[in-house]
């Protein structure tokens, strides 16, 4: 494979952040090491005698506020509480339940075919004017179907740039950008809130027990994201991009191309016309989301209310059905996956649906490896009060500091898009960082849903530029097929621009967001008093 660039790239700033991140372990032994780390420090912390005075929790038998105590990890007591609660703390840990639910659903309707073709039907056809924002708006909706954008949007974007008479590397660098720099922005909250809402609460826990996360938390604000990113990626594409790459007048197919570097375009990313099956597998799927829809209205407003508490107090009534969207969701993909499978003709019977389910837990099984260590790491960070212990302190500074919350979040932002050119994993870094951050913002009144978007506009925007991201070299082939020499250096030197623009408009959005204190989501306000109990 042709990487050229690589050899300038390998003496620069980049080079250094790939060398740097190849030396770090996997993931799941950076969590076990991490273990050993928080075991080793628990006991130096005990013998320390460090502490923390709660400021919330209250003695029940002085009335005074409780001192939280460091706790060593090697004592008897959680000795035996890591060995018997082993399956326990796997099994109960909330972004297991909150992932696999959704992606039993969304399983099928990936392998179905119904994201794929959604995401050809949105970008085919488009008028030349509006190629870009189009490529790019389904680019940031095709998050919803995790891996699948990868592999069948970015593609398809540059031969349909090509068929349009643009650069096919733009339209490439478009769908990237949409796909992975706007990783978190959609219209719809969907796998990645799940994922990411479930360590959210796993971290609140720790501080404080019985906090329940709602998974739409973040929804108006990953929504008006998508409108806030959608014109800076046309801009950059069409103002910055495309005038450095030139005109193109090669083939208009990359699989026409002479070069030996050439790959052929597998016959779902060709643009085509929707085919009769196609169209009649949309219909089904449209209709099957409408029933989803209708359903969930009826038991908000139906008989019974089942969604909504009636005996809760007004701003809790609707916890019910926030927690019910896990459960939407899987329905939602299972029922369109499966009634375009039934209209495409894939799915011909139960079998073969549960068979794409199985299929979909085959490819979690890398994140149930990585779930164990990451369960492990969580509960007994909480279990030694370290974490605790970090976020009063931590919070103690921050009050003392007196630093504004739109500055205080906007460095969040910069801090884990930095770490994100390391760690490129969003579960392992929220994981990593959800213990600290979440406890400690909560205790100066920085809702919890609030931190977690601020480290969503941070792990975007620099996916693009780290030759660490997953999808990388597979992006540096779909380039390769239509200009054999084009390398690594030349992606991330393209790409860098959209990197930039894109932290830029996060971290205004996130101020001004802050600012002017307008709730994240349903029942999600940017500040709110630390839980009582």
């Amino acid at each position: 494979m042709t990487t050229g660039g690589s050899e300038t790239l390998n003496k620069g700033v980049f080079g250094w952040i790939e060398r740097t991140g190849n030396k770090l372990p996997d993931p799941v032994f950076l969590f076990f090491y991490l273990i050993l780390f928080v075991i080793a420090l628990s006991v130096i912390a005990d013998w320390l005698g460090w502490s923390a005075v709660h400021p919330v929790a209250i003695d029940p038998d002085t009335g005074q506020s409780q001192v939280i105590a460091a706790t060593a990890l090697l004592s008897a007591e959680n000795i035996q509480r890591i060995w018997v609660e082993m399956p326990k703390t796997f099994t109960h840990f909330h972004p297991l339940g909150y992932v696999l639910v959704v992606m039993l659903g969304a399983g099928v309707a990936e392998r179905s075919g119904l994201f794929g073709t959604a995401m050809r039907a949105g970008v085919s056809g488009a008028p030349t004017f509006l190629l870009t924002p189009i490529v790019a708006l389904v680019a940031m909706m095709g998050n919803l179907a995790a891996d699948a954008a990868y592999v069948v949007l970015i593609p398809l974007a540059g031969v349909i740039f090509a068929a349009a008479g643009r650069h096919p590397i733009a339209g490439i660098a478009a769908a990237f950008a949409g796909v992975s720099g706007g990783f978190s922005a959609n219209l719809f909250p969907g796998q990645l809130d799940a994922l990411l809402f479930g360590i959210t609460q796993a971290a609140a826990e720790t501080v404080f027990p019985g906090w329940e996360a709602n998974i739409a938390g973040n929804w108006y604000f990953i929504f008006v994201m998508t409108f806030v990113f959608l014109p800076v990626i046309w801009y950059v594409t069409d103002r910055i991009i495309e005038p450095r790459l030139g005109h193109y007048s090669g083939p208009l197919n990359p699989s026409d191309s002479k070069s030996g570097d050439a790959v052929s375009v597998d016959d779902e990313v060709q643009d085509r016309p929707l085919d009769e099956k196609e169209r009649r597998g949309m219909r089904y799927a449209g209709l099957a989301v409408l029933g989803v829809i209708a359903l969930w209205l009826i038991m908000l407003f139906g008989p019974g209310t089942p969604l909504i508490n009636e005996s809760a107090a007004a701003e809790a009534q609707l916890t019910p059905f926030y927690q019910s969207l896990v459960g939407g969701f899987f329905l939602l993909f299972l029922l369109a996956g499966w009634a375009y499978g039934k209209g495409f003709g894939n799915i011909k019977t139960h079998r073969d649906l549960v068979d794409m389910m199985s299929d979909s837990m085959k490819d979690m099984a890398y994140f149930l490896v990585l779930a164990f260590m990451v369960a492990h790491f969580v509960a007994m960070f909480g279990w030694s009060n370290l974490g605790l212990i970090t976020a009063v302190h931590g919070a103690e500074l921050l009050q003392s500091l007196d630093m504004p919350a739109p500055i205080l979040l906007a460095l969040v932002v910069i801090f884990v898009g930095v770490m994100n050119l390391f760690v490129g994993s969003a579960s392992a870094k929220w994981a990593l960082l959800a213990p600290i951050l979440i406890p400690m913002l909560m205790l100066i009144g920085v809702s919890a849903e609030t931190t977690t978007a601020a480290y969503r506009v941070g792990d975007s925007a620099t996916n693009i530029i780290t030759p660490l991201m997953v999808y990388f070299p597979l992006i540096l082939i779909f380039c390769q097929r239509w200009k054999a020499d084009f390398g690594i250096g030349n992606l991330t030197a393209m790409m860098l621009p959209y990197a930039l623009w894109l932290l830029g408009a996060g971290l205004a959005l996130i101020m001004v967001w802050v600012a002017f204190e307008i709730p994240l989501g349903p029942a999600a306000p940017v500040f709110a008093p630390p839980p009582t109990s």
